[in-house]
């Protein structure tokens, strides 16, 4: 059956073409299996909460009409400002409680585990024109507002607002610097809803949500120890498809493919204060197995040809209910660029428990982090994504090198395009583009790098999987799972190592002289300064200098039997893991592991490489082909990749099949001998990438 949806109809009907609801919602208290919702362009002020599931052969669809013209939003228009008297620029607006419900985004602060809880932010929103402003957090700071050093655009950054409560009255009273706009001429609003599509339910599966526009909601932090919301989410359900939508201004995530609540176990780190976030995490992860966390009921999405930004966590966050999940073709950008939201959950994608997901083809760039998978990224494929500009935006000419604490500030903001956190693999990426100055920080072992453009370094090699004990150990002992399952097989700690390198291109970028001091002073602090970060900047895989190929540490073991074995091997199960490396090319000063194998290296070579814009596409300009050698290490398999260590599962595909490294960035087929790096040939490099 189809329903139909117009917000301009004069009345609310029954439904059907001639008589459409005035609201979506009156649709999705009716639609079941096979159904589908039409929904005319408009605004749709209202939160929408999917009532029923559909099946695997009978999905419900969410269809608008008009690509990106149903709108569902989070906020309500505010009319009515009053300027101030004798403060320039500000204004003042009323609104009435009421329209909160039981949820007041400007009393309910951001707040979680592992966000910086000295923040003081509100989870709702003032937005002019669509583009949310800033809050701050004393009535005086609107008379006289300074530019944020922190954010990406400084001069959007005067426009603020504040809030607060006339508790007499029961209103939220509102005062904001529109810096000379006359608010009354304008669109401004307020997010008044958390949630803009999203089941109250867990179970609702089988749903699409095709061709919305959806925006501006009052969306709270969202860490992995914690009930999960975006502005869209399934809600611990399965087969989920959100395609084809444009996605923006939330408070915090876009969309969350995460965590149910767990009454006794939500934000228990921030409430409860006596046990270690790491061991309610561990507890979180074992509790979902007991309670339903499975292939059958959870996962199994596909997020697809969505335009995802200006979201301050996250674009999409999940963690547990995202699994055997596909995230492909989407445009995932600007993600925490306001920088007035910190913590440990930031980035265009931060999953969790990603297993078996496989995140291909998107575009993610100007986010402070482009990927962070979290914990258990086991059978997860990273594969022809184009990754850039994926760091701090800092004014590089106004920078103080003395300031101590601007100089903390890009230490502990300093992102990369993909950051591997404490999981034991199989992690596979292949055939990406990253353009970072920080490529990979790689906090974890069972990984594999074949076929990529690496113009930036390897960081956290070795480090980052400890809690930050001082005088205590401290290890992070994180599960793995069954092959391509989420049973849980065990607990370890990382032991580092166990990774592949393999018909890469590992190119060094010129560093701003800022980030070389940052990392030599780093050096300088010692091994309890590096315990999160090393900071490097230099390109190449040299950083495993200090690891074994597989025979000298195989040779450990040779004649071992247990109990009374000779002992010149003590460490033998608590040492390093091995690395591969072959076939990887090393350009304008990137260093290979000392121990590689065919390793291709010209620091004489002055290599070019620029991203540019044409008729909207982004072009690579470069001379590397101009260098590359004809051949590299031969086509890669997973019979080449073997197995990550501690789950004793291969790098293949989620059914189980192998992969075979044959076709590149574009899907073009490789020659049997072929070249490094992500292209088949010369040639496609200066093809648009997207």
């Amino acid at each position: 059956m189809k329903y139909y949806v117009d917000a301009s109809a004069a009345r609310s009907g029954k439904g059907d073409q001639e008589h459409p609801f005035t609201t979506i919602q009156a649709a999705a208290d009716l639609a079941v299996a096979g159904d589908e919702i039409l929904v005319a362009p408009g605004i749709y002020r209202e939160y929408v909460n999917p009532k029923h599931a559909g099946t695997a052969d009978a999905r419900i669809t969410y269809r608008s009409t008009e690509p990106l013209g149903a709108v569902i939003t989070g906020a309500e228009p505010v009319t009515g400002w009053k300027p101030v008297e004798g403060e320039k620029n500000v204004w003042t607006a009323r609104v009435p409680n009421g329209i909160f419900g039981d949820y007041n985004p400007y009393t309910t602060r951001v707040s979680g585990d592992w966000f910086i809880g000295t923040i003081v932010a509100h989870t709702g929103d003032v937005y002019l024109n669509h583009k949310s402003m800033y809050e701050v957090t004393e009535r005086s700071a609107v008379t006289d507002p300074k530019p944020s050093k922190a954010s990406w655009d400084p001069a959007f950054s005067t426009y603020v607002w504040y809030a607060e409560q006339d508790e007499t009255a029961k209103e939220t009273v509102f005062y904001a610097n529109f810096q000379g706009t006359d608010p009354n001429a304008e669109e401004v609003e307020i997010s008044v809803r958390r949630d803009c599509f999203l089941p109250e339910q867990e179970g609702i599966g089988y749903i699409t949500l095709s061709g919305f526009t959806v925006r501006e909601a009052a969306t709270q932090w969202a860490p992995p120890t914690a009930y999960q919301d975006g502005m869209i989410g399934p809600h611990w359900s399965k087969g989920w498809i959100i395609e084809d939508c444009e996605i923006y201004e939330s408070k915090c995530s876009g969309i969350s493919l995460g965590k149910y609540l767990q009454p006794n176990n939500d934000n228990k780190w921030l409430h409860w204060k006596y046990k270690d976030g790491t061991q309610t995490e561990r507890d979180c992860i074992c509790q979902a197995s007991y309670e339903g966390w499975d292939k059958e009921h959870v996962g199994s999405h596909i997020i697809r040809h969505c335009n995802i930004h200006d979201c301050g966590q996250t674009g999409i966050v999940g963690h547990l209910g995202g699994v055997f999940s596909v995230i492909e073709d989407n445009h995932i950008h600007h993600i925490n660029n306001k920088q007035n939201l910190a913590g440990a959950e930031i980035g265009g994608i931060k999953m969790h428990a990603a297993i078996d997901v496989i995140i291909r083809r998107n575009h993610i760039h100007n986010c402070t982090r482009g990927i962070w998978l979290d914990w258990q990224a086991q059978g997860t494929r990273v594969t022809q994504n184009l990754l850039h500009d994926n760091t701090l935006a800092i004014d590089r000419s106004k920078i103080d090198m003395q300031d101590k604490g601007a100089m903390a500030a890009i230490f502990t903001a300093m992102g990369e395009d993909l950051f591997v956190e404490v999981s034991h693999g199989p992690t596979l990426v292949d055939n990406n583009i990253m353009l970072s100055e920080r490529a990979i920080k790689f906090a974890s072992q069972g990984g594999a790098f074949v076929h990529n453009l690496i113009a930036g370094s390897l960081t956290c090699i070795g480090t980052g999987t400890d809690n930050g004990g001082v005088h205590k150990p401290s290890v992070r002992y994180t599960p793995y799972h069954a092959v391509h399952g989420t049973a849980v097989m065990g607990f370890m700690t990382i032991l580092h190592g166990d990774a592949r390198f393999y018909n890469n291109i590992f190119l060094q970028q010129p560093v701003f002289p800022l980030f070389h001091m940052l990392q030599e002073r780093l050096q300088q602090a010692g091994p309890q300064a590096r315990m999160w970060d090393t900071m490097n900047f230099d390109a190449g895989t040299f950083v495993y200098d200090d690891y074994p190929d597989f025979d000298t540490w195989n040779h450990q073991f040779e004649g071992y039997c247990g109990m009374g074995a000779p002992t010149e091997y003590p460490d033998r199960y608590y040492d390093h893991l091995p690395v591969w490396a072959e076939g990887n090319v090393y350009l304008g000063g990137a260093k290979p592991w000392k121990k590689e194998k065919n390793a291709f290296t010209d620091d004489e070579f002055h290599p070019e490489i620029k991203l540019v814009m044409e008729d909207g596409h982004p072009v690579l300009k470069t001379n590397l082909y101009d260098r590359i050698p004809a051949a590299a290490a031969g086509t890669i398999t997973t019979s080449t990749l073997g197995m990550a260590f501690e789950p004793e599962e291969k790098f293949e595909n989620p059914d189980g099949s192998p992969i075979t490294f044959n076709r590149d960035y574009f899907d073009q087929k490789r020659t049997v001998n072929p070249i490094a790096g992500p292209f088949a040939s010369a040639e496609e490099a200066g093809r648009p990438l997207f």
